[in-house]
């Protein structure tokens, strides 16, 4: 455990940070583990949908750096061209 004052204080901010970031990456897993339940079910307009989410999602999380910009940019093609897969 940290002893020193501002020691105590970073130890703070790290976890309220990291609370924070697990809230993120856990929206956007479960908007995407949504999206793909929903095509498994043939659902491709639900699933459209719900796009606009996803990319709001990641693209926040992406500014605020808890993922990178480019693994938020390859997570947005992966579930586009995944919907592009199965068409109605």
């Amino acid at each position: 455990m940290p002893i020193i004052k501002s020691a105590k204080k970073a130890l703070r901010q790290s976890i309220k940070r990291r609370k924070r970031n697990i809230q993120r990456k856990k929206k956007i897993k479960t908007l995407i583990k949504e999206v793909k339940n929903l095509l498994s079910q043939k659902k491709t307009e639900e699933a459209k949908k719900l796009l606009p989410l996803v990319y709001k999602a990641l693209d926040k999380t992406a500014k605020v750096g808890t993922i990178k910009k480019n693994a938020a940019s390859r997570k947005k093609s992966r579930i586009t061209k995944l919907i592009n897969k199965t068409k109605p």
